[in-house]
């Protein structure tokens, strides 16, 4: 029988990063809190104002 392996263990593959990942920077954190605060203050002045 052929030997297919070499003398290197083979690199170590990177996992897939998912959705968890993306929403725990920083920056997004950020930017989906300040369009959730104009949607609150929107709602807010449709309730109380008009």
């Amino acid at each position: 029988m052929l030997e297919t392996s070499r003398g290197q263990s083979p690199a170590p593959t990177r996992e897939p990063r998912g959705c968890l990942f993306a929403l725990s920077q920083p920056p997004l954190m950020i930017f989906l809190a300040v369009i959730g605060v104009l949607l609150l203050l929107a709602a807010l002045h449709d309730l109380f104002l008009l």
